[in-house]
Formats: C-alpha cells, structure tokens, sequence
C-alpha cells in the first residue's frame, strides 16, 4: 500500500482544531506534525484550505433489510457508496433474528452481504425478536468472538419484531454484565396498534394517520419504561431515533442521576417538523419514519440536547423506500400503503446528508460547534459501540479514515445527484454550505469531487469491543 501525506490540512476532531500534516502508511496513520519530511516515493494530498476531518461513523442504518414485505431499496454496495459520498466511512447495521434463525446465524448472514457489497468497513448490531436460554448464550458468544456488543430490541410492532418487558430485562442484564449494551426502538406498540386500527376502522387511510396514530407521549411512556428495565439489570441502555421532548425528559433525569443511558438523535427531527403533516395528500409518505415527526418546540429541545450531551450523537437511521413502485427494479416501496397507511413502509434515506445538513444547520447555524460536530458524527459513536480509536478520531494509530471537507463551499441537495438508490431525500432543492471533497478509508481514496473510485467489497467487517462503556 502506498504512503501518502496529506499536507497543510485544518485537522478538525472532537477535541482539537489545528494545521498539520498527515502522514498515512498501511492504512494508519503513521504520523502528524507541521513540515513533515518524506520520500519521493511518498504521494502529496495539498489540503490547504480544507478540513480535515475523521471518516463519520454511522451507527444506525438498514442496508438491504427486510422489514414485513418491504426491503430497503439501497444495497450494501449502493448505500455505503452513498455514505461515502457524505463523508461516512464506517457503519453499523443490522442482522436480523428471524423465526428460526438463532443470534449467530443471523450475524454469519449478515456478513456475507457484507463481504460481497461493501464500500466502506461495517459492523452490526443484532435485532434480537425472541429471547431464551440459547439467545442468551449466543448473544454472550457473539459479544466476546464475533465482535457484535450490541442487540436491538423493538418495543413495538406488536405480531412482528416486538418483544415483551421481561424479554428486554433478560437481555439487559446478561449483556451488561458480559460488555454488550441493548438499544431500544422505545414506542408503547400495543397502544399504537390499537389507535391504528381505530383509525382504519374511521376510514382514516392517508399517510398523515402514521403520524397522529403515534403521539408522542407513548415515546416518552415506553423510554421510561426502558430507563427503569436497565436500572433494575444494572445494565447500560440506548435509545434510538430519539425524536420526542417526552422521552428526553426522562433520559436527562436518568443521566443526571447517574445512570449509564444513551441516545441518538435524527437529521430528519432536526430539521423537519409536525406540520408537514397538513394534508391527505399521498406524497406526505415521504415523511412516514417512526416515530414520526415532532413538534417544533421537540425540535428546539434536541439541539439543546446536542449542545449539552444529554443526547451523545447524530445518527441517520438510513432505510431507504422508493415514492416510485418499481424505481431500478424495488417493489412494495412507499405506495404498498396506497390504500392503508399502516402499509407503508417506515423509513426515509439519509446517510448521504449527515455531515453537510449538521455543518450548514448546527455549526453555520450557532447551535453546535465544530469540535462538537465532530463529536456527534464521528468519536461518540465510535466511543458508545466499541470502535475506538481505530475509528471516530484523527490519531497516530488510528485507521486513515479522513474526509477533505470544504467549509465553504454551498452546493444545493438533490436526489438526482446523490449516489444511492432512494428517489428522494427530504433536502431536496436546499442550499447548505460545506462540501465533502474527497474521502479516504484506510488511508485509499475513495471519492475525488463526483469521481468514484472505491469497489464493492472493499470494506472490512470491523470487529467491536464493549459497547456502552463510554
């Protein structure tokens, strides 16, 4: 592998913020200093002018999953060239435990996706559906030899993937006392259920019933719950798409009482609001995510809990479905749920909109501050879900994972432009100011401006340490 240096570049990371150059050897980074000295046969990278930040880390996307009859329209290769393109060089994504098919199974799957599609290094959390004395054993195993330190547990979608209070606690306090942590989709789904069934009954069939039929104060309910399962297991415990003011009440009264609980927070609930929901028009499926979107006054409090670490990251919950029945091929997209909104599938694209929406939003905007961007998008995930530092950071040491970003440059999001195979994003049409310019993964460039030059199967499943020990 060739070196390379990268001279002259800002180096932006959670903590620092200085001139330097890079020295990257074996996908490493060998050395960093002003005026490093190197040999002819030592490739230059000028990035006077530019950041130079640590390759995002995604912790939350769903890559070619199957969700009832519904699978994500992105493939491995095709959504981590996406997240490439943002400035993501590591996600972590999910294997399944179906009807059937245990823990370990469920990672092996996982992982030959990975092998054969992936762009970029990965790991996987595992969705667990059903919980016994053999999941128990295999969720240990998978924590101490495969590199797996984290299980997702759905308190909704009754029938499906939800699994019940004493199924959560189990889990909790094995994998807290073996170094793995449990997330949680925290929604009551049994109450849910019955408000979407009402609402069917009524003739209520519109994509804006998705939204109406989950209030809020059944986020903040089942948090709660979540918050008291982990203290009873003594466990850490994580919330995904946290989205409600409701819920992150009772995560800062947790955390302000010590206990060890986390949360993540969306582009989209930072940026988009409740009232998108102003119509029976069927294009509002493009806004059908769960939880829905909240309110403005709810969005105003996850800036503010950005700012003050009461939330720990940004993450996308990339799960991409077409607004276009058979777009490149995909089927059973947003218009399955033509007739019924609960058919619709949850989930809208984002891993490519990550870095520049929170630069041109949060730092532009005065809500966050560089270091603190860097934090959200790159070291705390890496930190909360066992990858540091090989990743998350810009360190002797570390992986050459590096994103030359121009701060300011603007240029206008577009679905036509971007490099998955969603047919939407929910930026369309808006200007941001800052650009990825290239991007590297162990030290190889992958993107050049709009030039690909990464390969699918390129990425490396990364193995994990200890999840939620930040």
């Amino acid at each position: 592998m060739s070196r390379k240096i990268i001279r002259n570049g800002r180096i932006v990371t959670a903590i620092d913020d200085y001139v330097a150059d890079i020295l990257v050897e074996d996908g490493q980074i060998q050395a960093i200093g002003r005026k490093l000295a190197c040999g002819s046969d030592t490739e230059s990278i000028d990035a006077t002018g530019l950041m130079v930040l640590p390759g995002g880390v995604d912790c939350h996307t769903h890559m070619d999953n199957t969700f009832g009859d519904s699978t994500t329209c992105d493939s491995f290769e095709s959504g981590t060239r996406s997240a490439a393109f943002g400035g993501t060089t590591t996600i972590v994504d999910f294997a399944f435990q179906r009807q059937g098919v245990s823990v370990l199974e469920a990672i092996e799957r996982a992982q030959a996706k990975g092998r054969e599609g992936a762009c970029i290094d990965y790991g996987f959390h595992v969705i667990v559906t059903s919980v016994n004395q053999q999941t128990l054993a295999d969720m240990q195993h998978a924590i101490r030899h495969e590199g797996v330190s984290s299980f997702k547990m759905f308190m909704a979608y009754p029938g499906s993937v939800m699994v019940d209070d004493a199924a959560i606690f189990q889990a909790m306090r094995m994998v807290g006392q073996h170094g793995g942590m449990i997330a949680l989709h925290a929604e009551n789904g049994t109450i849910i259920e019955l408000l979407i069934q009402e609402a069917l009954a009524q003739g209520h069939t519109a994509p804006k019933y998705h939204a109406l039929t989950r209030p809020a104060i059944m986020e903040g309910e089942a948090t709660h719950r979540g918050i008291k399962l982990a203290e009873l297991a003594q466990a850490p415990v994580y919330f995904v798409h946290l989205s409600a003011k409701e819920a992150l009440k009772h995560v800062v009264e947790a955390r302000d009482m010590g206990v060890p609980v986390f949360a993540e927070t969306c582009p989209h609930y930072l940026f988009f609001d409740e009232s998108v929901y102003d119509s029976e028009d069927f294009d509002l499926a493009r806004y059908v995510m769960s939880p829905p979107l909240r309110s403005k006054e709810a969005q105003n409090a996850l800036w503010t809990a950005l700012r003050t670490d009461d939330l720990q990251l940004v993450s996308t919950d990339h799960c991409p479905f077409c607004m276009k029945e058979g777009h490149l091929g995909r089927v059973n997209q947003k218009p399955y749920g033509r007739n019924d909104f609960s058919r619709i599938p949850n989930g809208i694209p984002g891993v490519e909109t990550r870095l520049t929406t929170i630069h041109d939003g949060g730092v532009r905007a005065g809500r966050i501050s560089l270091n603190r961007m860097v934090e959200l998008t790159a070291t705390a995930p890496a930190k909360l879900f066992g990858l540091y530092p090989r990743k998350g950071t810009i360190a002797v040491g570390s992986d050459a994972d590096l994103v030359l970003f121009d701060a300011g440059q603007s240029h206008v999001i577009s679905a036509a432009t971007q490099h998955g195979n969603c047919d939407f994003t929910l930026f369309e049409g808006r200007e941001v100011t800052g650009t990825v310019r290239k991007v590297f993964l162990r030290g190889e460039l992958l993107v050049d401006g709009e030039q690909w030059l990464g390969r699918a199967g390129a990425g490396q499943y990364v193995a994990r340490g200890e999840s939620g020990g930040w």
